[in-house]
C-alpha cells in the first residue's frame, strides 16, 4: 500500500466538470494498493494517518493530528503510485492491485476512516479520470510506502 499524504487548506476532485468530493482544512490522500495488501495492513495505515501529528500548534510545531483540528479527508484512488519506470519510457503498472480487489481495499480504507475514526471523508471515484485541485498547506507532503515498513 502506498499513500501520498498532503496537508491542505482545501482540496477537491472533479469528474467531467462535476465536483464529486470537496474538503476544507485536512488531508488529501492519494491511495494505491497491491493485491497482497490485507485488512490488518489497511487498518494500520489508516490509524497511522489519523494520528499523524502534522498540523501546527500555536507555537508553530507539528503537534496536532487531523482529528485534533476537526479536519476532513479527501481520499483519491491512484494506481499510478505503483508506476515502474526502470525499463523504457512508458511506466508499467504490473505491481498495482487488480481493479476489483483494489476497489474493495479502497472502500474498506475509507470505511475505516469514517466508521472507526469518525472523520468526514470525501472521495473521488475509483477508476475515473479525475482532476484534483488542492491548496497544499506548508507545503507538507508525506509518503507512506508499506513495503518500507
Amino acid at each position: 500500500m502506498k499513500v501520498v499524504v498532503q496537508r491542505v487548506k482545501q482540496a477537491s476532485v472533479t469528474i467531467a466538470d462535476e465536483t464529486v468530493g470537496k474538503i476544507a482544512q485536512g488531508l488529501l490522500l492519494l491511495v494505491g494498493f497491491e493485491d497482497s495488501d490485507d485488512d490488518e495492513l489497511i487498518k494500520k495505515v489508516a490509524k497511522k494517518i489519523v494520528n499523524m501529528r502534522i498540523f501546527t500548534d500555536q507555537t508553530g510545531k507539528m503537534n496536532y493530528s487531523v482529528q485534533d483540528i476537526n479536519g476532513s479527508i479527501l481520499s483519491v484512488s491512484q494506481f499510478t503510485l505503483y508506476a515502474d519506470i526502470k525499463h523504457g519510457n512508458r511506466p508499467s503498472f504490473t505491481k498495482a492491485g487488480t481493479p476489483g480487489l483494489a476497489n474493495l481495499h479502497y472502500e474498506q480504507f475509507n470505511h475505516i476512516l469514517t466508521d472507526i475514526y469518525q472523520l468526514p471523508v470525501a472521495t473521488g471515484r475509483f477508476g475515473a479520470d479525475m482532476q484534483v485541485s488542492l491548496v497544499n498547506d506548508g507545503p507538507v507532503t508525506i509518503i507512506i510506502d508499506t513495503d518500507q515498513w
